[in-house]
């Protein structure tokens, strides 16, 4: 890639996720990027590393929808300096037969034509329902 200005780092890599492109999903990050997705699901935690984020955060989520079914669409970015703020819709069918319809938002760094670091807010109630129903079904620990 050949630039560095930050807005477009971004926008590369949401348009890259949404075409399925792997080789510039994993281009995209710094080696030592973080990602920090909220709450208390499966996958809530400050997750390190190129390898880690792409392979096992991003690589587990795909594993929960219908191949083919993934439709993400960039609604808006704000950047400010090496901060981007990028908001995006996310809709697929899951494997467990739920429709995921999510709107979501990043604050994305980026360093030297990279990304950084992410942080990312989503509604994790929906992603708990849609995306992990036999641990919500569970309930909070302690309640089964």
């Amino acid at each position: 890639m050949n630039t560095s200005d930050p807005r477009a780092v971004v926008i590369r890599y949401v348009e890259a996720v949404r075409d399925g492109d792997a080789d510039v999903v994993r281009d995209s990050f710094c080696e030592d990027v973080t990602w920090h997705y909220p709450g208390d699901l499966p996958i809530s935690k400050v997750w390190h590393g190129r390898d880690e984020i792409v392979d096992e955060f991003l690589g587990t989520m795909g594993t929960v929808f219908v191949p083919g079914t993934v439709e993400i669409e960039l609604v808006s970015t704000i950047a400010e300096g090496d901060r981007v703020v990028a908001e995006w819709t996310a809709k697929a069918t899951t494997v467990y037969g739920g429709a995921y319809d999510n709107r979501c938002l990043g604050i994305y760094t980026v360093r030297d034509g990279k990304i950084a670091s992410v942080v990312e807010y989503a509604d994790t109630q929906h992603v708990a329902a849609t995306l992990f129903p036999d641990v919500t079904a569970q309930g909070p620990a302690g309640t089964e």
